[in-house]
């Protein structure tokens, strides 16, 4: 299960054209704001990344509107574990637990979640904050992270299993937000 105290949500390369044009990408960017708010209001720590933004453009601003205070770190690997930066970032949390979201399914959210794990990180995708320009692209990513024994979860799987409970106001702000 995870737990308030442990996790910490990755989001990876939502930038530019790319996120406009992958599979579902309307659905993607409204799932990644839900995903990020009801975080932000668990008080989850997020890192963010961007796979070279010189060419590939800046997160989208859906997306980085809800990210202030926070600065992305830019990568040229595909598995941002090969980012000294990031990897500071993770360990300076002290958090075991990671959730993975962004795009693309296939590539760089394939092999960050596998080198996450491959460092001892307990690792969960959320299915329905990640996505490749093909459907089959993305089945195929997440079925190699399944391959790779990471757990597949969903963004109100995730929320309500760090709530807990329904006996707060975060519950009823949690329900507004993803309504």
């Amino acid at each position: 299960m995870l737990s308030e105290e442990q996790t910490l949500l990755v989001v990876v390369d939502v930038q530019g054209r790319l996120a406009r044009i992958v599979h579902e990408s309307e659905t993607l960017i409204g799932n990644l704001e839900k995903l990020i708010q009801g975080v932000q209001l668990l008080e989850i720590p997020i890192i963010w990344v961007e796979q070279y933004p010189e060419g590939l453009g800046s997160t989208v601003e859906e997306v980085a509107q809800y990210l202030t205070g926070l600065k992305p770190i830019r990568k040229v690997s595909f598995d941002a574990c090969r980012n000294e930066t990031f990897i500071q970032a993770v360990k300076a949390t002290g958090r075991r637990q990671l959730l993975i979201a962004g795009i693309e399914t296939h590539i760089c959210v394939y092999q960050t979640s596998v080198g996450l794990k491959a460092l001892g990180y307990e690792v969960q995708v959320l299915t329905d904050a990640v996505s490749s320009r093909t459907l089959a692209n993305k089945e195929i990513g997440l079925e190699k992270m399944k391959s790779a024994g990471i757990a597949w979860t969903s963004i109100e799987t995730a929320l309500f299993e760090l709530m807990k409970t329904a006996e707060s106001d975060r519950f009823k702000q949690m329900i507004k937000l993803l309504k």
